[in-house]
């Protein structure tokens, strides 16, 4: 059985230590594999992984940075042990909770200071959906659903 080499794809001899073509530095042999079949089930649960949802900071400090929203309960505020943490003194340390599910994201306010307002709106609890503006302390977040 021969050998390719994976940088230029020219035969290598069994006994080789290096490809005679390129110099790359055989560290064993090759070995050769065959791809798993994705069916159909294996890609529509790899597509229900994906994360759907994310927060876009467009005002206040970190503006520009996207915050990707995982499944399940994520919390929000100034404490650095918080799943999305706000640096900033506008924000209280426990500010509020984000679940996020499958198809839909709902923000808690967890008796904030300075309170959640979601579209100019102050909140306890909202859907979001694409498009909302989030006020929270000094960070003014966009939500997104990825397509």
């Amino acid at each position: 059985m021969t050998n390719v080499c994976p940088i230029c794809s020219n035969e290598i001899p069994d006994n080789a230590y290096v490809c005679p073509s390129c110099g790359y530095r055989v560290m064993g042999s090759t070995q050769s594999f065959t791809p798993v079949a994705m069916g159909g089930d294996v890609l529509k649960q790899l597509s229900e992984d994906d994360q759907k949802f994310e927060l876009r900071v467009v005002r206040g400090p970190q503006t520009g940075i996207d915050i990707e929203l995982k499944k399940g309960d994520l919390s929000v505020g100034r404490d650095p042990q918080c799943d999305i943490f706000l640096n900033d003194m506008t924000v209280s340390r426990e500010h509020a909770i984000i679940e996020v599910r499958n198809d839909a994201c709902i923000i808690k306010d967890l008796n904030s200071y300075n309170g959640v307002w979601v579209n100019d709106r102050m909140v306890e609890t909202c859907a979001l959906k694409s498009g909302d503006l989030l006020q929270i302390g000094a960070f003014c977040l966009l939500f997104r659903e990825r397509p």
